[in-house]
């Protein structure tokens, strides 16, 4: 068996197409992601992540008109304050919110996981990012974004101190003792007084102990410092690689950097980014994955615009017809970086934008055929399951939830109902 979890942000889903909703403006309001996650929910799956950002996007023509004007990226809402609404409408999925380890306060951050924990009972998760933007750091008073490694040294800090606040309360410590008048045992409270480097606290929070001792901690952690932070923290991991070959490499370092680090390696799922094209017969299914590709071709600019979000270097400068540019020098994101760079090679920058350079396996076919291709990928690549990404509209979410899962459940390979109430037993379940 393996994981299914869900990849979104939210922000516009889409808004001047079919399937997009009351007019671009449902994905502002919660019932649209209540409806989903039931969906998801009553297809087993883990969990929901949803990243974030704290900046309008300027990096492609050198100003935010682009991004604004095709709702990419922005606007875009804080799903912290989302997810305590989606836990009044579900049990058992886990709820996976995005933090900055650059600039969110670790005390901050570990008081608001562990009130979502509490409220939903025991399914919160963080998602770990650096940020990579130098507009995100300049919204939180500084000059540039601080360089890569240096983002991974002071995460690995902030979880850290994150993680020994989480501690800072026993599991046992509210006692409601009547005769004594106690309500809790301050000697099962400690301050931390953490000192750091980069982050000091005294602790100890002002919450009690999260249900599960600490949220479940998520990282997309792709690059040499990305891995080694994962290996050393995190519960899942999501990875984006473009054959199965790279699944098995992926995969393999990272328990490897986990046994490194004394960690059980079947402690970390490692969930591999894929968005499957579904119809009712092969050739349906084809047609509609050409249509994407087509769309490529016919407007270049999307893919210009998302490579300069993950790079923060404007693309919208270079000469289409010239050879793809050098990007060994940025700042940004470094696995997108290199995986760009790998696929885009020999090619011009035109070349470039009307194709897919930042791939995943393609899982293309019928329900049915797309079951067996998963599971004959999860065999070979020895675990651990798969975190889909894709417009979220409602019939994507049943084409996904009432097309694929029953055909996955018929095979044995994914769950039919969870075992357990918190999100980190059912996520260590298998």
């Amino acid at each position: 068996m393996f994981h299914l979890a869900w990849f979104l942000s939210w922000q516009v889903q889409s808004w001047n197409g079919m399937w997009s909703g009351e007019g671009g403006t449902e994905w502002n309001h919660p019932e649209l992601y209540v409806d989903m996650t039931r969906s998801l929910e009553r297809a087993g799956f883990d969990y929901v992540m949803f990243e974030d950002g704290a900046f309008v996007p300027d990096s492609y023509g050198g100003n935010h008109d682009w991004w604004l004007a095709r709702a990419r990226s922005v606007p875009k809402q804080d799903p912290w304050q989302l997810l305590p609404v989606l836990a009044q409408h579900t049990e058992r999925l886990g709820l996976v919110g995005t933090m900055s380890t650059s600039f969110y306060p670790p005390f901050m951050a570990a008081r608001t996981a562990a009130t979502v924990d509490h409220l939903s009972h025991g399914r919160a998760g963080v998602n770990l990012v650096t940020s990579h933007n130098t507009r995100t750091a300049q919204n939180f008073g500084h000059d540039d974004i601080f360089e890569h490694d240096l983002r991974y040294d002071m995460a690995d800090e902030w979880i850290d101190l994150v993680k020994q606040l989480w501690g800072s309360w026993d599991a046992d410590a509210l006692v409601q003792d009547r005769e004594r008048n106690v309500y809790v045992d301050g000697s099962r409270v400690r301050p931390v007084d953490f000192q750091g480097k980069w982050h000091r606290s005294r602790g100890p929070l002002n919450t009690l102990a999260p249900p599960q001792g600490s949220p479940v901690v998520c990282q997309a952690g792709g690059s040499g410092p990305g891995r080694a932070l994962a290996a050393r923290h995190c519960d899942t991991l999501l990875a984006q690689v473009e054959s199965v070959e790279a699944m098995k490499e992926y995969r393999a370092d990272v328990r490897a950097r986990m046994v490194e680090a004394g960690r059980d390696p079947d402690s970390c799922k490692v969930l591999f980014i894929v968005s499957p094209v579904l119809g009712e017969t092969q050739a349906d299914a084809e047609a509609k994955n050409e249509r994407v590709l087509a769309g490529f071709k016919a407007d270049i600019s999307v893919n210009l615009a998302n490579m300069s979000y993950a790079s923060g270097v404007d693309f919208a400068q270079y000469d289409l017809d010239a050879p793809f540019p050098d990007l060994s020098g940025t700042n940004a994101t470094r696995s997108s970086m290199v995986m760009m760079s790998v696929n885009a090679q020999g090619m011009t920058l035109r070349q470039a934008a009307e194709s897919n350079v930042r791939r995943s396996v393609e899982l293309v076919g019928t329900p049915d055929a797309v079951a067996s291709q998963m599971g004959e990928i999860v065999d070979e690549v020895g675990g651990d399951g798969f975190l889909i990404s894709g417009n979220v509209n409602r019939r994507y979410v049943a084409e996904i939830t009432e097309g694929l899962v029953p055909e996955l459940r018929k095979r044995g390979l994914t769950r039919d109902g969870y075992t357990h109430e918190q999100f980190r037993d059912n996520l260590l379940e298998f």
